[in-house]
């Protein structure tokens, strides 16, 4: 990104009262120098499982989310990644386009799980419906050998995502939902369809990308994922190509008006609750 384009950022970041910048997302052949990764791990595959090739206690055991991970990338301000080696999640894995289709047991794990076996996560009413949605939704093939996820002050100048996720409370997201139609003029721009935390934030937006769709994605909706997010905290996820519109044309929208101030000063109280406990 240009020193043109993070100026702009810290100037739209500030009226939007956002006290971190956002987080890139991408895909590369070239494995991130000084970022980390979930553990390597076997791939859970569908062909594993039918030949009872899969060690799902390690897989368990060796368990980590992605949104994890990216909330460590926002801590210590290094990138995240994973890969088809390195998952951390079958969820994640499946996704993010590494395997495909899910395994059973995940999809049982996921719904109403396996009677004397394990329970299931409720988030489907039953295998047969949640295999109908991944169907449905059937993430895109990994492009690249690594997802990256790193905030944007680490991209180069010749450096760019693809995606563009912003981590914010409700004040500050309705600036960044009306934002959307403003560039875009599309009443329908935001969407918040199921999904996985990672879904939201990864694979839904690619997904409208490969349709030809721009769309803006609302999402942090998972319960088993909140536990990485702050209380009250959502990510609005933009291609890129939108994000570039955001920064260079908020100053002509509602943003500048006395509207947008008034909201600004439930900002700051917001800001102000949430603000990190210091130790006396």
């Amino acid at each position: 990104m240009t020193e043109h384009y993070q100026d702009n950022l810290e100037r739209f970041l500030d009226v939007l009262g956002l006290n971190e910048q956002p987080v890139g997302i991408f895909f590369t052949d070239k494995e991130p120098i000084e970022g980390f990764s979930p553990k390597p791990l076997p791939l859970p595959t569908r062909e594993k499982e039918i030949k009872n090739e899969i060690d799902w206690q390690t897989t368990f055991s060796q368990f980590s989310c992605v949104m994890g991970h990216v909330l460590r990338a926002r801590k210590i301000n290094k990138p995240a990644y994973v890969s088809a080696e390195q998952f951390g999640c079958p969820g994640c894995a499946f996704w993010l386009g590494f395997m495909t289709p899910q395994t059973e047991t995940i999809i049982h794990y996921v719904s109403t799980g396996i009677p004397g076996r394990m329970e299931g996560e409720l988030y489907c009413d039953s295998p047969d419906e949640l295999r109908r949605i991944q169907n449905y939704i059937d993430p895109e093939p990994a492009p690249a050998k690594f997802c990256v996820a790193k905030t944007l002050g680490l991209f180069a100048a010749d450096e760019q995502p693809e995606l563009v996720v912003f981590f914010a409370r409700p004040e500050a997201l309705c600036g960044l939902h009306q934002l959307a139609t403003f560039v875009t003029n599309d009443p329908e721009v935001v969407t918040s369809p199921w999904g996985a935390a990672c879904t939201n934030m990864i694979t839904w937006p690619y997904k409208y990308l490969a349709r030809g769709e721009t769309k803006a994605v609302l999402g942090g909706w998972d319960p088993s994922a909140r536990k990485f997010f702050s209380t009250d905290e959502l990510t609005f996820t933009v291609p890129y190509e939108m994000f570039i519109h955001m920064i260079e044309r908020f100053s002509e929208s509602f943003l500048t008006t006395p509207t947008w101030a008034a909201v600004q000063k439930k900002i700051k109280r917001s800001n102000k609750a949430w603000a990190p406990k210091t130790s006396q």
